[in-house]
């Protein structure tokens, strides 16, 4: 088992941990704050903003560190960052107003990152050996949920069903991956890209849901996987099964959703080969483009037997994060998402 494999199937018991920890220095209510992070941390940071703000517990705005806005006033800025050896993130913390109250959460503590916040909330025991980052990230997540009251309580148990159960039908035989999400969610759609990008070198793009509509559509065929982070918008997980390509719906009561898609009959949609022209609205040729891929783009094929490779564990990985994609916990909440075929 690689280092990878082995911090993916530790998450449960680290979100544990993160769960029940008290740390000082985080956001109290009412303060304006700013989080900056880079890569995965900057994606954690803007679930996190979205997810503080929506609890009304004060606006909450996440930067990519190298481009924080130093010059804008904030009660509080928050610095994820697991190596703690960041850069960008080092520099946009001596860039904030003196007087600021700074916090950084990170895998160590004893970096440099600690002589340069006020505060550090230490997780070096979610730290990893893996240059990708999976275990920090996902605690991260944990603890600053918690912080706002938006933590499931079974939510570590959820996760060891999900590291235990297959992955859906089909999604290692799609070769383009197109993550979607809503509101927090819309920073683990762009996480999850990240990883399955980073990780197996396939084609991968997130959007917020609706604006997945607005153009990038246009790629999506059979050769497919769309991913959605909680209940999809109505209408739109009809119009991705239309195209052909395999659709992962949300846990709980939004896979029920699937019922009326390629799970009721078992077989595509007419005219899946040929796009979404009739559900969508769509111009000729919608989901062309996936088609397309490997003659315009001969690395994808061999990107696609990567992801085949290491599928095991990184296509494990937005499931992982779309756990209980409900801000608050819910007794339908189920351990992983179910696709459009096995729902």
């Amino acid at each position: 088992m690689s280092h990878a494999e082995q911090e993916i199937a530790d998450q449960p018991a680290c979100w544990r941990r993160a769960r029940e920890m008290r740390a000082h220095g985080l956001p109290e209510r009412g303060e304006r704050v700013a989080v900056v992070g880079c890569g995965t941390s900057l994606y954690v940071a803007q679930s996190y903003a979205a997810l503080r703000e929506a609890a009304g517990l004060g606006e909450t705005d996440a930067f990519a560190a190298s481009e924080f806005p130093a010059a804008r006033p904030y009660d509080r800025v928050v610095a994820l960052t697991r190596s703690g050896t960041t850069t960008e993130v080092l520099g946009a913390l001596r860039r904030v107003a003196s007087g600021t109250p700074t916090v950084a959460v990170t895998g160590d503590p004893d970096a440099p990152v600690g002589q340069v916040a006020d505060t550090v909330v230490d997780l070096s025991f979610a730290d990893e050996r893996s240059v990708v980052q999976t275990r920090f990230a996902t605690s991260a997540l944990v603890l600053l949920r918690a912080s706002v009251g938006r933590l499931p309580a079974d939510l570590a148990e959820q996760a060891e069903r999900a590291v235990r159960s297959p992955l859906p039908e089909g999604v290692l035989e799609a070769h383009q991956f197109t993550f979607l999400g809503a509101g927090w969610t819309i920073g683990l759609a762009h996480e999850a890209a990240l990883k399955l990008r980073e990780a197996a070198g396939v084609w991968t793009e997130s959007y917020p849901a609706m604006e997945y509509r607005h153009g990038p559509f246009s790629v999506t065929g059979p050769d497919s996987a769309v991913w959605f982070f909680g209940p999809p918008p109505p209408g739109l997980l009809e119009q991705v099964v239309a195209t052909g390509a395999l659709a992962v719906a949300g846990s709980g009561p939004a896979a029920e959703s699937t019922a009326v898609t390629e799970a009721a009959t078992g077989s595509r949609p007419a005219g899946a080969d040929t796009g979404a022209e009739a559900k969508a609205g769509a111009g000729p040729g919608v989901g062309a483009g996936a088609r397309a891929d490997a003659e315009r783009e001969p690395g994808a094929v061999d990107g696609r037997r990567r992801a085949r490779g290491v599928g095991a564990a990184w296509t494990r990985w937005p499931t992982l994060y779309g756990l209980s994609a409900s801000p608050s916990p819910s007794p339908n909440s189920g351990a992983s998402t179910r696709t459009a075929r096995a729902a």
